[in-house]
């Protein structure tokens, strides 16, 4: 059996935290470039897509092979069901009805929710105090960020909202269920190419239906180039990461992600693109901080001993 995951995170997982955010946050600037000429199902299909295609091209190249038992399959399906099919299709939706900055902040409760979740589903993501009070701290974060202006969003296009807050939820799950895959000896990158290539078999009637790609006029080169961005970086290579942290930091530290996304996509719009930051993205970056700190639990352990009696963390039971 795999030992538990761990409650603090390494600096080496805290790095691929950052990477992972940078990529998915980078993931705002080719999509913006590909909606220009594509609709939104068919540029989600294409992004797990050719994910898939280069994922399943390194497999053997690394010198691994994909599983072939019916049980993994089935939670490659369910994996891409609850991380890709059902909260992508919510949020395209829910983003048809709301503001861009309102979405950000219910998709920002997916830490939240999984704490909760995580207390109630495993044993070895129980949840603490630091822990809740780092969540709520970090949400506001976001909140202070995206700027009080979306606020009055709220409560307005109430079906709209809760898809979104759905989605935030499907993650959640998400990232729970995607602990058994350390179990079942799946390796991360075999795990990804798995979760991708299910996600194209759901998602692609549903483009077919919706989009009916076949009539749309030929996208040009720099479409191209964003949907190759965005399918090899922020999904292949993001997907890699994803599964690398899950397996060894558990999915309570995994989703703080969704509170580094905003950072890393405004810096990105200020070194990249010359956006100006406002006062309100500095001090949300503050209030993250802070949160991401009090979920780390190390600054508040050089304050306080640790208890020499704590019981050991036994093995988590996966949902």
């Amino acid at each position: 059996m795999p030992p538990a995951v761990n409650r603090t995170m390494s600096a080496p997982e805290w790095a691929m935290l950052l990477s992972l955010s940078v990529l998915w946050g980078g993931s705002f600037f080719f999509t913006g470039v590909a909606l220009s000429a594509l609709p939104p199902f068919t540029l989600v299909v294409l992004r797990v897509g050719l994910a898939a295609v280069i994922l399943n091209a390194l497999v053997p190249l690394l010198g691994l092979r994909m599983p072939r038992e019916a049980r993994v399959w089935a939670a490659f399906f369910g994996m891409g069901l609850l991380n890709n099919a059902v909260p992508f299709c919510l949020i395209v939706w829910g983003q048809t009805h709301i503001v861009s900055g309102l979405a950000a902040i219910l998709n920002a409760t997916t830490p939240l929710f999984t704490v909760v979740a995580a207390h109630m589903l495993t044993s070895d993501e129980t949840m603490t105090g630091n822990r809740l009070v780092g969540v709520l701290v970090g949400l506001a974060g976001v909140a202070v960020m995206v700027g009080p202006v979306v606020l009055a969003g709220l409560g307005a296009d109430l079906l709209a909202q809760v898809a979104v807050l759905g989605a935030a939820l499907s993650y959640t799950f998400a990232g729970i269920f995607g602990r058994r895959f350390r179990r079942m000896g799946v390796p991360p990158l075999a795990t990804a190419a798995g979760q991708v290539t299910a996600s194209t078999l759901m998602l692609l009637p549903v483009a077919l239906v919706v989009d009916r790609p076949w009539t749309l006029p030929v996208p040009g080169a720099s479409v191209w180039g964003a949907v190759l961005g965005i399918a090899a970086l922020s999904t292949a290579l993001a997907y890699v990461l994803y599964f690398r942290i899950l397996a060894t930091a558990g999915a309570t530290n995994l989703l703080l992600v969704t509170f580094l996304i905003p950072i890393s996509a405004i810096l990105l719009g200020a070194l990249v693109l010359g956006e100006r930051l406002d006062v309100r993205h500095s001090l949300g970056m503050v209030f993250i901080g802070c949160g991401l700190a009090a979920i780390d639990g190390r600054p508040l352990q050089r304050v306080r001993a640790p208890r020499p009696d704590a019981p050991d963390i036994d093995q988590g039971r996966d949902i």
